[in-house]
């Protein structure tokens, strides 16, 4: 069932979303579509002032679904299906990023690639010290195109992004909260109940009034539509290289 995949508890003003697709929490389609589902009952209810986004699962995301972009890169009918593919997270992920609702993202272990994007599309970020947190598609021969390039460079400046995108680099929760891309580093057996604990106090103040604050300093940052376009172009280009499609091949080769 789809609604196993990510679950929604609401209680009072705080909602909780649930990530539980085994084993790390891939995104396929799916997934998406219930992702999608759940951002849309939330959009209704103006009742709840904070969302908090866990996993229950041994990685927060593990980003787009490998063996799916594997199933549809060798052919240009593939390439062109998973790219309008990406084109849906980014919408999904953007519809998440416009919730009234301040939304908390709680990365317990690993968060890459679209897993962290889907991190950065949210207002706030808390990580286990210890968790492993990066953009490393350029060493498949890719980028982020799920709205990495654009949120990671608004959050943590270009020049930041250039170093750890450019770079594959990956972080540790302590080093991401370091750069400002996590707003809080804690240790693991704390993380569950420090997450809950801001959850809680983001949920107690007014609705109305949090809505209200989270659109005006949304205001100071209009992201620019062609980025997103940009990332998508690339991201057809680089699907239909044979550098890529090798690394990815051996990349799902070693996981298995």
């Amino acid at each position: 069932m789809l609604a196993d995949m990510i679950s929604l508890t609401v209680d009072g003003p705080l909602a909780t979303c649930t990530l539980s697709r085994p084993p790390v929490n891939a995104i396929d389609e799916e997934w998406l579509a219930r992702l999608d589902a759940v951002l849309a009952e939330l959009e209704r209810a103006r009742e709840v002032a904070a969302l908090h986004i866990r996993s229950s699962e041994r990685a927060f995301c593990a980003g787009a679904d490998l063996a799916l972009m594997g199933a549809h890169m060798g052919s240009p009918d593939g390439r062109t299906h998973f790219v309008a593919f990406v084109r849906e997270i980014q919408r999904v992920f953007a519809r998440l990023e416009r919730l009234p609702q301040v939304t908390l993202a709680e990365i317990g272990t690993n968060a890459l690639g679209g897993g962290l994007e889907l991190a950065l599309a949210c207002d706030l970020r808390i990580a286990a010290e210890g968790a492993r947190i990066g953009l490393p598609e350029t060493g498949l021969g890719l980028l982020p195109g799920a709205g990495g390039t654009q949120r990671l460079a608004r959050i943590a400046g270009q020049a930041m992004a250039k170093r750890l995108i450019l770079g594959a680099e990956v972080l540790s929760g302590t080093q991401a909260a370091a750069l400002g891309i996590v707003h809080w580093a804690v240790q693991a057996n704390d993380l569950a109940e420090r997450a809950r604990t801001i959850a809680h106090r983001i949920a107690s103040m007014p609705p109305d009034a949090v809505a209200a604050a989270k659109r005006c300093i949304d205001a100071t940052v209009v992201p620019e539509a062609p980025g997103y376009e940009m990332e998508l172009e690339a991201t057809a280009r680089l699907l239909g290289q044979d550098g890529t499609q090798r690394r990815v091949r051996a990349f799902l080769a070693k996981r298995r």
